[in-house]
């Protein structure tokens, strides 16, 4: 395992200068890792703020929790793993395959858990960034590699009295499995991804559940199937039916699935497919007139799911689309004057996904905060540097999100390129002319782009600019990087 957090407090501050220093233990600073020691580089260290690694996967135990990405794509090309128990993996099983990557690739010795950096400065006189954690020691690097993400810090929702509510209250990444639901009336907020997951199973428990919607999202069927003993062994044993599962839905992603989000025939396709599934599900006129999304398809993140809409038809369930108005100490009221008492009440209200490496102090050059040079929204060249920050580099940073495949194919891409950064020496800078093309490439891909559209989604920012997704496929990514 990882050194404890008896070692690293009695270890202190440091002041040895290493090569890199790598903030976050989840898919990205993993990859980042296991990139620099199949490179040779064993000076770096994985500064991560929990007491385990896994990032995201870590922290959402919620029931149901599991990837809407195919199984077959959700592993490292260099460490695929054959032994998924089913076509669309569970938490538990991913947060397993982190840490035996963790304990393949030696990784281990270079975590420091419990270990939160708060703020990162650029020192100028001897060109590294000093780090402080939240326990105030200092550590220093040559290189700085941000594995945050985008999907880290839970966001709640802005209804007035939130805190008088005298129940339970949580949000769906901070689970409270200590709080049994059997017998209870539960509000969920929101109806994303993470909620389209844990609301059927919560809904088998609670006396009544009410599912506080503000605007319908598309939902595709989930082909979702346990493997058998066979499939599994061939899957697990022979690399070229792997390899050959593993390409086949790539494709199918970068294809079909690329285009239904870019508009066009597609995408007609794609909603007439999602409106037959609610019209098969959903029976009740005004149920399924709730559950109509008013938007195009892709503009938020298509859900997977073939438990949603029946267990919103549930006898205990209701799907609430009037909008909250206060929460109370006895349950919540919406605009038009109802109460609806409950004991507890569920956020499923997603993550500050446009708020990148908040809330780290970043300053670059000549005191200048990141914060300040992102005020208008984050941007970075290829998602992976900005001008002013030399040898600071981001792993899933602004402009990599996808709405069609799978993220580790960016990330494994991001961390090429820093690498081949790491390996030229000296201190990279990207020059600002450079980063101003791609952001103009960018903001040219994103019009007319399902992203693009009018709807509010996590993928844009307080002023409505999507500053959170790639708009074109992968491969582009992977060419663009590798040129630099």
């Amino acid at each position: 395992m990882p050194e404890t957090k008896e070692r690293r407090d009695a270890a202190g501050t440091d002041a040895r200068v290493r090569h890199v220093a790598v903030i976050g233990a989840g898919f990205a600073g993993l990859c980042m890792a296991i990139r620099l020691r199949r490179a040779g580089i064993d000076d770096f260290t994985v500064y991560e703020k929990a007491d385990d690694l896994g990032g995201v996967w870590r922290d959402n135990t919620y029931p149901g929790a599991g990837c809407d990405v195919p199984s077959i794509l959700y592993s490292y090309s260099f460490a695929q793993h054959g032994r998924w128990s089913r076509s669309f993996p569970r938490q538990d099983e991913i947060l397993a395959y982190l840490r035996r990557c963790a304990d393949d690739f030696g990784l281990n010795a270079h975590i420091r858990l419990g270990t939160e950096i708060v703020s990162a400065r650029f020192d100028e006189s001897e060109e590294v960034w000093r780090l402080r954690t939240a326990a105030g020691d200092e550590h220093a690097a040559r290189v700085l590699v941000s594995g945050v993400g985008q999907l880290n810090r839970p966001r709640y929702p802005d209804i007035p009295g939130l805190r008088n509510f005298a129940g339970t209250a949580f949000h769906s990444a901070e689970w409270r499995h200590d709080h049994d639901l059997t017998g209870r009336r539960v509000a969920v907020i929101g109806t994303g991804p993470s909620a389209v997951q844990f609301v059927p199973e919560i809904a088998r428990q609670a006396e009544k559940l009410f599912v506080f919607q503000r605007s319908a999202n598309w939902v595709v069927p989930k082909p979702d199937r346990e493997f058998g003993r066979r499939e599994l062994t061939l899957r697990d044993k022979v690399a070229p039916v792997r390899l050959f599962l593993r390409g086949l839905t790539y494709v199918r992603a970068e294809t079909v699935i690329y285009w239904a989000i870019r508009g066009g025939r597609l995408a007609k396709l794609a909603e007439f497919a999602a409106r037959k599934h609610l019209e098969k599900q959903i029976t009740e006129p005004s149920l399924r007139a709730k559950l109509t999304p008013r938007f195009p398809i892709g503009c938020k993140r298509i859900l997977i799911s073939d438990d949603w809409y029946p267990t919103l038809a549930r006898d205990n369930v209701e799907l609430v689309t009037e909008p909250v108005g206060r929460v109370i100490r006895t349950g919540i009221d919406t605009v038009d004057g109802v109460h609806r008492p409950v004991d507890t009440v569920i956020y499923g209200t997603g993550f500050l996904a446009t708020e990148f490496l908040k809330p780290m102090d970043i300053t670059g050059r000549d005191g200048v905060a990141l914060q300040d040079v992102w005020k208008d929204g984050a941007a970075a060249y290829l998602g992976i540097t900005v001008p002013g920050f030399p040898n600071m580099f981001m792993l899933y940073g602004p402009g990599t999100n996808l709405g069609h495949n799978s993220i580790i194919h960016m990330i494994e891409s991001q961390a090429a390129f820093i690498l081949g950064k790491i390996r030229e020496g000296g201190v990279h800078e990207v020059a600002q002319d450079a980063f101003d093309r791609h952001q103009d490439r960018l903001a040219a891909a994103l019009r007319g782009t399902a992203f693009a559209a009018d709807c509010n989604s996590w993928y844009k920012n307080a002023e409505g600019r999507v500053t959170t997704n790639w708009a074109r496929r992968t491969l582009t990514y992977r060419l663009v990087t590798r040129r630099g």
